[in-house]
């Protein structure tokens, strides 16, 4: 957030989520700020059973537009 730089990229949208989560090479690529989680998330996959490749232990600030919804 701190860029403000404009992304744009390819993503599949759930309605029924609980956050938003953005694959470790994107934030790579687009040199996303990682900040470390306190503690590791496990996340479930779109039919609901839990990721068992790995959890998600870093977040980034981003602004999120689609069409006319923000989610910040």
């Amino acid at each position: 957030m701190d860029t403000h730089e404009e992304v744009t990229v390819k993503v599949l949208l759930d309605s029924s989520i609980t956050g938003i989560i953005i694959d470790k090479r994107i934030a790579a690529k687009h040199r996303f700020r990682l900040l470390k989680l306190e503690k590791s998330l496990i996340v479930k996959n779109v039919n609901g059973i839990y990721n068992s490749k790995e959890a998600v232990t870093y977040q980034v600030e981003v602004n999120v537009y689609f069409k006319n919804h923000y989610q910040g």
